[in-house]
This record gives structure tokens, sequence and C-alpha cells, in this order.
């Protein structure tokens, strides 16, 4: 019983390590002109308080699916909201007609898919998956 509880110790540690080191990437397609966008920015394209890049064009925010690692990254550093605290910001939002969540679109290569297919879109990944079909304009 105490190997299997030092067992389980060891992967979650190794587990919240390998959470905490990975870096994760705000991409657009090749052919959104915006170069970069800060945090702030992300943020509010995400939290559905801006519709639209810098340069005036329509952003529409991707999700990755529930209990992504990439996603609770996400959410913990840029957006600055647990699960539970984001559920409950769209249940009201939704609620009062004042705004929709960001569509959930699977994994890191479903989500570089999408975005690499219409420069409209914006999401994140792992750093990893980053090839030059997308454009990164943010990273954490």
């Amino acid at each position: 019983m105490k190997t299997f509880k030092h067992s389980c110790s060891v992967l979650l540690i190794g587990l919240a390590s390998s959470l905490a080191s990975a870096e994760i990437s705000v991409i657009v397609s090749t052919n959104n002109p915006n170069e970069s966008i800060d945090q702030n920015t992300v943020s509010k394209i995400f939290l559905g308080k801006a519709k639209s890049f810098p340069d005036g064009s329509q952003a529409v925010p991707i999700d990755q699916d529930d209990g992504a690692a990439a996603r609770v990254a996400f959410n913990s550093t840029v957006l600055g909201k647990s699960a539970s605290q984001l559920k409950s910001y769209w249940s009201r939002l939704i609620f009062t007609g004042k705004g929709t969540p960001p569509k959930q679109s699977g994994n890191d290569a479903a989500v570089k898919e999408l975005v690499a297919n219409n420069p409209n879109i914006i999401g994140y990944v792992d750093s990893s998956v980053v090839d030059s079909s997308v454009k990164v304009v943010h990273k954490f």
C-alpha cells in the first residue's frame, strides 16, 4: 500500500510538472494580418468581450475539449479562471442573452487544422505542434 501511494505521488508530481512546463501558443491562420496579440486582447476575445482582432477583422475563438492540458493551462494563465469559474461565467452570459462560449473543437491537431483553414479563427495549442500552417501571435 505504501508503495502504491508513493507511485501515485510520483505520477502526480510528474504530470503536474509536465503541465507546468508545457508552452502554449495562441495561433491564427498565416492569412491573418495580425502579427502579435497581447494577452489582454486574447483574454477579451475568449471571454466574449471583444469580437474582433486588433486590425478590426472578425475574431472567432475556439476552445479545446474540456480537460485538455492546453485548455487547463490557457484558462488559468490567460483567462485567470478555473473550469468551474468559466462554466459559471458563461452560464450567466447565456442566461442573459449576452454571449455564447467558444466552440469546443477537439485537441491540438483539430484546432491547428481549423485555424490554418480560416483567417478569422483564433485558437491555442501546445507549442510543440506548431508548424508553418499557422502563425503564433502569443506564447505563454
